[in-house]
Protein backbone atom coordinates (compact mmCIF):
# COMPACT_ATOMS: atom_id res chain seq x y z
CA UNK A 1 0.00 0.00 0.00
CA UNK A 2 1.20 3.39 -1.06
CA UNK A 3 2.40 5.56 1.88
CA UNK A 4 0.06 8.69 2.64
CA UNK A 5 1.23 12.33 0.09
CA UNK A 6 1.30 14.87 2.96
CA UNK A 7 0.88 16.53 0.12
CA UNK A 8 -2.66 14.99 -0.21
CA UNK A 9 -4.53 14.10 3.31
CA UNK A 10 -7.34 11.39 2.63
CA UNK A 11 -10.69 13.38 3.17
CA UNK A 12 -11.41 12.64 6.76
CA UNK A 13 -8.23 14.42 7.38
CA UNK A 14 -8.65 16.83 5.28
CA UNK A 15 -12.29 17.99 6.80
CA UNK A 16 -10.74 17.49 10.20
CA UNK A 17 -7.89 19.89 9.08
CA UNK A 18 -10.65 22.44 7.37
CA UNK A 19 -12.31 22.69 10.39
CA UNK A 20 -9.14 23.15 12.72
CA UNK A 21 -8.47 25.92 9.86
CA UNK A 22 -11.45 27.92 10.57
CA UNK A 23 -11.83 27.47 14.31
CA UNK A 24 -7.93 28.81 14.13
CA UNK A 25 -9.35 31.62 11.79
CA UNK A 26 -12.43 32.63 14.27
CA UNK A 27 -10.18 32.52 16.51
CA UNK A 28 -7.30 35.13 14.81
CA UNK A 29 -10.25 37.10 13.54
CA UNK A 30 -11.59 37.62 17.15
CA UNK A 31 -8.39 38.22 18.49
CA UNK A 32 -7.46 40.58 15.29
CA UNK A 33 -11.50 42.43 16.00
CA UNK A 34 -10.73 42.92 19.64
CA UNK A 35 -7.08 44.21 19.01
CA UNK A 36 -8.52 46.73 16.40
CA UNK A 37 -11.23 47.82 19.06
CA UNK A 38 -9.06 48.11 21.89
CA UNK A 39 -6.41 50.24 19.37
CA UNK A 40 -9.15 52.15 18.45
CA UNK A 41 -10.38 53.11 22.02
CA UNK A 42 -7.07 53.42 23.11
CA UNK A 43 -6.65 55.93 20.22
CA UNK A 44 -9.91 58.12 21.03
CA UNK A 45 -8.38 58.71 24.65
CA UNK A 46 -5.08 59.29 23.46
CA UNK A 47 -5.28 61.63 20.43
CA UNK A 48 -8.01 64.44 20.53
CA UNK A 49 -10.69 64.11 18.15
CA UNK A 50 -10.77 67.65 16.32
CA UNK A 51 -8.55 69.27 18.53
CA UNK A 52 -7.71 72.57 16.63
CA UNK A 53 -9.64 75.18 16.69
CA UNK A 54 -9.95 79.07 15.27
CA UNK A 55 -12.37 81.25 16.37
CA UNK A 56 -14.07 83.57 12.76
CA UNK A 57 -15.67 86.80 13.52
CA UNK A 58 -17.24 87.40 10.07
CA UNK A 59 -18.15 91.37 9.93
CA UNK A 60 -19.33 93.10 6.83
CA UNK A 61 -20.68 96.75 6.97
CA UNK A 62 -23.59 96.66 4.67
CA UNK A 63 -26.47 95.18 5.99
CA UNK A 64 -30.60 95.45 5.32
CA UNK A 65 -31.45 95.70 9.02
CA UNK A 66 -28.23 98.15 10.45
CA UNK A 67 -25.63 99.73 8.38
CA UNK A 68 -22.14 99.59 10.35
CA UNK A 69 -23.38 97.31 12.74
CA UNK A 70 -20.07 95.99 13.70
CA UNK A 71 -18.39 99.19 14.13
CA UNK A 72 -20.89 100.85 16.31
CA UNK A 73 -19.60 102.49 19.70
CA UNK A 74 -20.67 100.33 23.01
CA UNK A 75 -19.68 102.73 25.64
CA UNK A 76 -16.59 103.60 24.30
CA UNK A 77 -15.41 100.67 22.33
CA UNK A 78 -16.59 99.53 18.47
CA UNK A 79 -18.79 96.61 19.13
CA UNK A 80 -16.83 93.94 17.15
CA UNK A 81 -13.78 95.23 19.52
CA UNK A 82 -15.61 94.03 22.54
CA UNK A 83 -16.66 90.73 20.85
CA UNK A 84 -12.87 90.09 19.88
CA UNK A 85 -11.59 90.70 23.32
CA UNK A 86 -14.25 87.63 24.68
CA UNK A 87 -13.24 85.75 21.94
CA UNK A 88 -9.81 86.07 23.41
CA UNK A 89 -10.52 84.68 26.72
CA UNK A 90 -11.99 80.98 25.57
CA UNK A 91 -9.62 78.43 26.09
CA UNK A 92 -10.20 75.92 23.43
CA UNK A 93 -9.52 78.44 20.50
CA UNK A 94 -6.05 78.53 19.14
CA UNK A 95 -6.68 81.47 17.03
CA UNK A 96 -9.26 84.83 16.29
CA UNK A 97 -9.97 86.23 13.35
CA UNK A 98 -11.69 88.93 11.72
CA UNK A 99 -12.95 87.90 8.23
CA UNK A 100 -14.79 90.68 6.56
CA UNK A 101 -15.53 92.23 3.16
CA UNK A 102 -14.43 96.48 4.58
CA UNK A 103 -11.91 98.22 4.50
CA UNK A 104 -13.03 100.44 7.63
CA UNK A 105 -13.91 97.66 9.37
CA UNK A 106 -10.38 96.21 8.68
CA UNK A 107 -8.84 99.06 9.40
CA UNK A 108 -10.51 99.60 12.93
CA UNK A 109 -9.69 95.55 14.05
CA UNK A 110 -6.08 95.97 12.92
CA UNK A 111 -6.38 99.20 15.40
CA UNK A 112 -7.09 97.18 18.20
CA UNK A 113 -4.56 93.97 17.25
CA UNK A 114 -6.78 91.64 15.86
CA UNK A 115 -5.21 89.04 12.66
CA UNK A 116 -7.80 90.71 9.64
CA UNK A 117 -8.55 88.34 6.45
CA UNK A 118 -10.18 90.25 3.71
CA UNK A 119 -13.03 88.05 1.97
CA UNK A 120 -15.15 88.65 -0.91
CA UNK A 121 -18.53 90.83 -1.23
CA UNK A 122 -20.42 87.91 -2.88
CA UNK A 123 -19.95 85.96 0.92
CA UNK A 124 -24.28 85.36 1.43
CA UNK A 125 -23.73 84.68 5.05
CA UNK A 126 -21.06 84.60 7.70
CA UNK A 127 -20.68 80.24 7.19
CA UNK A 128 -19.78 81.62 3.83
CA UNK A 129 -17.57 84.25 4.96
CA UNK A 130 -15.84 81.73 7.32
CA UNK A 131 -15.65 79.17 5.13
CA UNK A 132 -13.34 81.60 2.61
CA UNK A 133 -11.37 83.08 5.40
CA UNK A 134 -10.38 79.23 6.63
CA UNK A 135 -9.27 78.43 3.18
CA UNK A 136 -7.13 81.59 3.67
CA UNK A 137 -5.50 81.16 6.64
CA UNK A 138 -1.93 79.49 6.61
CA UNK A 139 -2.51 76.79 9.50
CA UNK A 140 -4.91 74.25 9.20
CA UNK A 141 -7.60 73.64 11.89
CA UNK A 142 -10.02 71.09 12.76
CA UNK A 143 -12.83 73.34 13.88
CA UNK A 144 -14.21 76.59 12.81
CA UNK A 145 -16.09 78.74 16.01
CA UNK A 146 -18.56 81.11 13.64
CA UNK A 147 -18.61 83.98 16.49
CA UNK A 148 -21.60 86.54 15.85
CA UNK A 149 -19.69 90.22 15.85
CA UNK A 150 -22.96 91.31 17.40
CA UNK A 151 -22.94 89.14 20.56
CA UNK A 152 -20.32 92.03 22.30
CA UNK A 153 -21.17 89.82 25.63
CA UNK A 154 -20.42 86.34 24.61
CA UNK A 155 -19.79 84.19 27.28
CA UNK A 156 -15.92 82.49 26.86
CA UNK A 157 -17.74 79.34 28.06
CA UNK A 158 -20.22 79.24 25.28
CA UNK A 159 -17.81 79.20 22.54
CA UNK A 160 -15.61 76.43 24.80
CA UNK A 161 -18.92 74.39 24.82
CA UNK A 162 -20.05 74.18 21.61
CA UNK A 163 -16.37 72.97 20.87
CA UNK A 164 -16.67 70.04 23.47
CA UNK A 165 -19.46 68.99 22.02
CA UNK A 166 -18.47 68.72 18.64
CA UNK A 167 -15.33 67.36 19.73
CA UNK A 168 -17.25 64.62 21.46
CA UNK A 169 -19.85 64.13 18.81
CA UNK A 170 -18.47 62.72 15.91
CA UNK A 171 -21.60 62.00 13.73
CA UNK A 172 -22.05 65.76 13.76
CA UNK A 173 -20.69 68.54 11.72
CA UNK A 174 -22.22 71.50 13.29
CA UNK A 175 -22.45 72.50 16.69
CA UNK A 176 -24.39 75.57 18.67
CA UNK A 177 -25.48 76.92 21.85
CA UNK A 178 -29.48 77.97 22.71
CA UNK A 179 -30.68 79.29 26.21
CA UNK A 180 -34.38 80.19 27.39
CA UNK A 181 -36.37 82.07 25.43
CA UNK A 182 -38.04 85.59 26.95
CA UNK A 183 -42.04 85.98 26.64
CA UNK A 184 -41.01 89.01 25.30
CA UNK A 185 -38.96 87.51 22.57
CA UNK A 186 -41.53 84.93 21.90
CA UNK A 187 -42.92 86.63 18.45
CA UNK A 188 -39.59 88.90 17.69
CA UNK A 189 -38.56 87.59 14.55
CA UNK A 190 -34.94 88.63 15.30
CA UNK A 191 -34.85 86.45 18.28
CA UNK A 192 -34.41 83.08 16.66
CA UNK A 193 -36.18 79.91 18.12
CA UNK A 194 -34.63 76.08 18.01
CA UNK A 195 -35.97 72.80 18.56
CA UNK A 196 -34.34 70.01 19.55
CA UNK A 197 -34.85 66.14 19.88
CA UNK A 198 -33.98 63.83 23.19
CA UNK A 199 -30.42 63.03 22.38
CA UNK A 200 -29.33 67.00 21.59
CA UNK A 201 -29.54 67.39 18.19
CA UNK A 202 -31.25 70.68 16.03
CA UNK A 203 -34.76 69.36 14.61
CA UNK A 204 -35.42 72.73 13.55
CA UNK A 205 -34.57 76.81 13.67
CA UNK A 206 -37.39 79.79 13.17
CA UNK A 207 -37.98 83.39 13.22
CA UNK A 208 -41.45 82.45 14.73
CA UNK A 209 -42.09 80.95 17.85
CA UNK A 210 -42.06 77.01 17.33
CA UNK A 211 -43.26 74.87 19.05
CA UNK A 212 -46.52 76.82 18.22
CA UNK A 213 -49.81 75.39 19.89
CA UNK A 214 -53.03 75.38 19.06
CA UNK A 215 -54.20 78.28 21.20
CA UNK A 216 -51.94 80.89 19.33
CA UNK A 217 -50.16 82.17 22.78
CA UNK A 218 -47.09 81.00 24.57
CA UNK A 219 -47.37 78.51 27.24
CA UNK A 220 -45.68 80.01 30.20
CA UNK A 221 -45.01 76.13 31.36
CA UNK A 222 -42.69 75.20 28.15
CA UNK A 223 -38.63 75.49 27.53
CA UNK A 224 -38.64 77.69 24.37
CA UNK A 225 -35.51 77.88 23.31
CA UNK A 226 -33.89 81.06 21.89
CA UNK A 227 -30.80 80.11 19.52
CA UNK A 228 -27.68 82.27 20.52
CA UNK A 229 -25.40 83.46 17.56
CA UNK A 230 -22.86 81.61 17.97
CA UNK A 231 -22.18 78.12 16.25
CA UNK A 232 -19.27 75.70 15.27
CA UNK A 233 -18.39 73.65 12.23
CA UNK A 234 -16.17 70.67 11.40
CA UNK A 235 -13.72 72.13 8.98
CA UNK A 236 -14.16 69.77 6.24
CA UNK A 237 -17.72 70.03 5.98
CA UNK A 238 -17.35 74.15 6.41
CA UNK A 239 -15.21 73.84 2.45
CA UNK A 240 -18.24 72.12 1.09
CA UNK A 241 -21.37 74.16 2.54
CA UNK A 242 -20.89 77.22 0.07
CA UNK A 243 -21.22 74.49 -2.60
CA UNK A 244 -24.80 72.93 -1.25
CA UNK A 245 -27.45 74.20 -3.47
CA UNK A 246 -29.84 76.76 -0.94
CA UNK A 247 -32.78 75.26 0.34
CA UNK A 248 -36.66 76.02 0.04
CA UNK A 249 -36.83 76.61 4.11
CA UNK A 250 -33.66 77.97 4.41
CA UNK A 251 -34.24 80.35 1.92
CA UNK A 252 -38.26 81.08 3.59
CA UNK A 253 -36.47 81.99 6.71
CA UNK A 254 -33.39 83.29 5.52
CA UNK A 255 -31.78 81.00 8.41
CA UNK A 256 -28.01 79.23 6.70
CA UNK A 257 -28.42 76.96 9.75
CA UNK A 258 -31.70 75.20 8.25
CA UNK A 259 -29.25 74.77 4.52
CA UNK A 260 -27.68 71.70 7.36
CA UNK A 261 -30.29 70.37 8.59
CA UNK A 262 -32.48 70.44 4.84
CA UNK A 263 -29.26 68.27 3.65
CA UNK A 264 -29.32 66.00 5.82
CA UNK A 265 -26.01 66.69 8.37
CA UNK A 266 -26.54 66.02 11.68
CA UNK A 267 -26.33 69.41 14.20
CA UNK A 268 -25.56 69.20 18.06
CA UNK A 269 -27.23 71.71 20.37
CA UNK A 270 -25.95 72.17 24.38
CA UNK A 271 -28.07 74.71 26.43
CA UNK A 272 -26.87 77.79 28.67
CA UNK A 273 -27.83 79.80 30.95
CA UNK A 274 -27.06 83.21 29.16
CA UNK A 275 -28.98 86.44 29.39
CA UNK A 276 -28.71 87.22 25.73
CA UNK A 277 -27.98 90.40 24.17
CA UNK A 278 -27.73 90.11 20.69
CA UNK A 279 -27.31 93.33 18.42
CA UNK A 280 -29.80 93.08 15.55
CA UNK A 281 -31.09 97.30 15.30
CA UNK A 282 -30.19 100.46 16.81
CA UNK A 283 -32.38 100.36 19.65
CA UNK A 284 -30.75 97.31 20.82
CA UNK A 285 -27.62 98.99 21.40
CA UNK A 286 -29.44 101.62 24.23
CA UNK A 287 -30.81 98.25 25.72
CA UNK A 288 -27.09 96.85 26.02
CA UNK A 289 -25.14 99.76 27.51
CA UNK A 290 -28.04 99.85 29.75
CA UNK A 291 -27.87 96.78 31.06
CA UNK A 292 -23.99 97.01 30.95
CA UNK A 293 -24.11 99.98 33.44
CA UNK A 294 -26.46 97.92 35.91
CA UNK A 295 -23.42 95.85 35.97
CA UNK A 296 -20.59 97.91 36.06
CA UNK A 297 -19.51 96.16 32.95
CA UNK A 298 -16.75 98.18 31.17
Amino acid sequence: MAPKSICAPDHGEFVMSTKSLILHGLAAAAALAAGAHAYFYYHRSTTKFRSRVVGIIPARFASSRFQGKPLVDILGKPMIQRTWERAKLATTLDCVVVATDDEKIAECCRGFGAEVIMTAESCRNGAERCSEALQKLEKKYDIVVNIQGDEPLIEPEIIDGIVKALQTTPDAVFSTAVTSLKPEDAFDPNRVKCVVDNRGYAIYFSRGLIPFNKSGKTNPEFPYNLHLGIQSYDSEFLKIYPDLTPTPMQLEEDLEQLKVLENGYKMKVIKVDHDAHGVDTPEDVVKIENFMRERNLS
